[in-house]
């Protein structure tokens, strides 16, 4: 992080964590944020699920949701972005305050509630998208909705032609009921649905599937059945938790919504690693929750996961740090003689079990 970055964040803190967050994309739209460009090397390059990746540090869904600062976003030193959630609808989320920050803990909660500017116009930002960027998009269902199942296939099939990858979110705590869909009877029909929207698209992409950290063991091997029996390239463990144990940010155990940040760290990363077990190495995954360092990265890679996602370190650190961790990452496969990034995953599973 630099001086400029560290003044940024600095005022930035003393805002309302959503307004701060809005201009932070207004100054990265406005090219006012320093950018490290590509960060990659013959360690790092790999291949997800048929996606080629310059470094396996992607940026988690959430960050920008409404497709407004792709170009910036492409230089950021990021292997891959996610964008969303997006519904099929435009809709306002839940009432605010939603966001909040937990300093003591390294933590964020939010209760955002899929709040987004629908497919239609998210659409016609992709048109315009970088294409030396690997860009997927999370998709969601609106709040609403008569037809919660088949919201996720419309939007898919409204912006699939512009994306490299789709994420099926039914993971999300912050809308009501959307987290009975990971049952293996609706999560069936969700992706089935999807799938045959992706099959019928000029170019199919690769469909990954988000899941809850706070699922048992019962749920975490249906769920498992599931993706592997639908197709799903590729599953993202974990999203937020409502769990909060341990907190130290005074009048956080109150707050309602999902927890991410260092105390999802490893929860997050025992169900990666059991959910490595349980699909044999079958299906890649992803690792999210609680990543703020090189080490974090590596330790999730070494649980089972073949690439990471990031999103609340950068509230605090900014958002250099995902060619940080990038670099550093590079740096701990050469220290334990790795030539590839591809050859640690999985390398520690056990330690996580």
């Amino acid at each position: 992080m630099n001086f400029i970055e560290k003044l940024g964040l600095a005022a930035l803190r003393r805002l309302d964590p959503e307004q701060a967050h809005h201009l932070a994309m207004k100054a990265l739209q406005l090219g006012a944020v320093p950018l490290p460009g590509l960060v990659t090397s013959a360690r790092l390059r790999s291949t997800l699920a048929g996606l080629t990746l310059s470094n396996p540090v992607g940026l988690a869904a959430g960050f920008d949701k409404n497709a407004t600062a792709l170009l910036p976003l492409s230089r950021a030193g990021f292997g891959f972005i996610e964008l969303g959630a997006v519904t099929p609808k435009p809709q306002p989320g839940n009432p605010r305050p939603r966001l909040f920050r937990l300093p003591q803990d390294g933590a964020v909660i939010n209760r955002f509630g899929f709040n987004n500017d629908g497919m239609e116009a998210v659409r016609e930002r992709l048109v315009r998208r970088p294409r030396d960027a690997v860009i997927g998009l999370n998709l969601g269902a609106n709040k609403d909705s008569d037809n919660r199942i088949a919201d996720f296939a419309r939007v898919l099939a409204r912006c699939g032609t512009y994306l490299d990858f789709a994420t099926v979110n039914v993971s999300s705590p912050n809308t009501e009921k959307l987290r009975d869909l990971q049952g293996k009877a609706a999560l069936t029909q969700v992706l089935t649905g999807v799938m045959a929207a992706r099959d019928g698209m000029i170019r199919p992409l690769p469909i990954f599937l988000k899941i809850a950290p706070d699922l048992d063991e019962a749920a975490l091997a249906d769920l498992a059945e599931v993706a592997l029996a639908t197709g799903v390239d590729a599953i993202i463990a974990t999203n937020t938790t409502l769990a909060r144990n341990g907190l130290k940010t005074p009048g956080a155990a109150d707050i309602i919504g999902g927890l991410s940040g260092t105390p999802l760290f490893e929860r997050s990363t025992r169900v990666l690693a059991r959910l490595s077990q349980i699909t044999g190495g079958r299906i890649p995954l992803i690792g999210v929750g609680g990543i703020s360092t090189p080490e974090d990265a590596y330790a999730k890679i070494c649980a089972g996961a073949s690439a990471v996602q990031l999103y609340s370190a950068l509230v605090y650190k900014g958002l250099s740090l995902g060619a940080e961790i990038a670099r550093g990452l590079d740096r701990l496969l050469e220290r334990d003689g790795f030539e590839n990034v591809t050859q640690a995953v999985g390398c520690q599973r056990e330690e996580w079990l």
